[in-house]
């Protein structure tokens, strides 16, 4: 038995990760074990934070109990892009990736992420060395089929662009420039709304279509001809070769030949960097590219495209992109 197959079972006994082969597995945690942490209270989670010029909150509402919103404390003139958002393993906790989405919806975003307000963690200093679940070599142990349904789900995201239209929030969003991005599992769920026309650009974090059809853990079923749906650009981020991921990540971005793709890849495994204060470099990357996609910011366009564009020299990062013009 290899060091990495050793690594991954106590994944797997800690009720991180399935115990699956490298084709299989895009999860960042399986289905869970026992109750969830209760929902919170209504009301703004936390301080505001994030780097931008809109310093954001979290916030459980009454009237939105399968979501956790994420807005500007205080609301800038205009209306803002809509982003929704998938949890890593698909699960009902909204405050999963929350200093990701802070820092997301402090550059002026409205984030509407799946799944209720129950559970954030202290916010890491560093990365630990075992950053989630890594592939596992052909012929490893097999995960068994999956017993419970994904607690959030594909339509749930959705339906958030139409929940917004009637709520307060409806005065400060465009409905009509609405980014949808996920995080393993989440990633698949972003993927498939990916196909809505209503979708102008998808982003998925540490994920990718199971090369083997429906041999995951996850509910969201894709098979890789469903890429072929995908009408905006799309943007992988992923952990190395070390991210669990990657494998199908890397053959989707291989495979997409009729819309524009970029991959970034960082060598930080399969948690990526949402647990660092503002979501670290995996936040840098994603509101960068949504400044771009939903405003049109040529700054931000010159970190993915072009020659000397600035994830191509920046060294931490390994990219390739598709299908794109020359200049932004």
């Amino acid at each position: 038995m290899t060091r990495s197959m050793l690594r991954n079972m106590r994944w797997a006994a800690m009720g991180l990760i399935p115990l699956a082969p490298v084709a299989t597995g895009a999860w960042a945690q399986p289905p869970a074990t026992k109750a969830p942490p209760p929902v919170m209270a209504p009301g703004v989670i936390g301080a505001p934070a994030g780097s931008g010029a809109y310093p954001a909150v979290a916030e459980a509402r009454a009237d939105a109990r399968g979501y956790t919103i994420y807005r500007p404390a205080n609301w800038p003139a205009g209306k803002l892009p809509l982003v929704l958002w998938g949890n890593g393993g698909c699960r009902d906790n909204g405050l999963s990736a929350s200093y990701f989405l802070r820092e997301v919806a402090s550059h002026g975003y409205v984030v509407i992420a799946n799944g209720a307000a129950r559970e954030e963690r202290p916010a890491l200093a560093q990365l630990p060395a075992a950053n989630g679940p890594t592939p596992l070599p052909p012929g490893g142990p097999v995960a068994p089929p999956r017993g419970t349904p994904d607690e959030t789900s594909v339509d749930q995201l959705l339906a958030a662009i139409d929940w917004v239209k009637g709520t307060d929030l409806a005065s400060h969003v465009d409905p009509a420039n609405v980014a949808v991005m996920g995080h393993s599992c989440g990633g698949l769920q972003a993927i498939a709304a990916g196909a809505d026309p209503r979708i102008k650009t998808v982003v998925a974090l540490n994920s990718g279509v199971y090369i083997r059809a429906d041999t995951g853990l996850s509910g969201v079923h894709l098979v890789k001809d469903d890429l072929k749906k995908l009408h905006t650009p799309i943007a992988y981020v992923l952990g190395g070769p070390q991210d669990i991921a990657y494998p199908n990540g890397t053959d989707d971005v291989s495979r997409i030949a009729h819309v524009p793709v970029f991959l970034a890849s960082m060598p930080v495994g399969h948690g990526g960097t949402f647990a660092l204060a503002n979501g670290g470099a995996w936040g840098q990357v994603a509101t960068a590219w949504l400044d771009w996609q939903l405003k049109g910011n040529a700054s931000a366009a010159r970190q993915f495209v072009g020659r000397d564009c600035g994830l191509c020299k920046d060294q931490r990062w390994t990219v390739s992109a598709k299908n794109f013009p020359e200049k932004p």
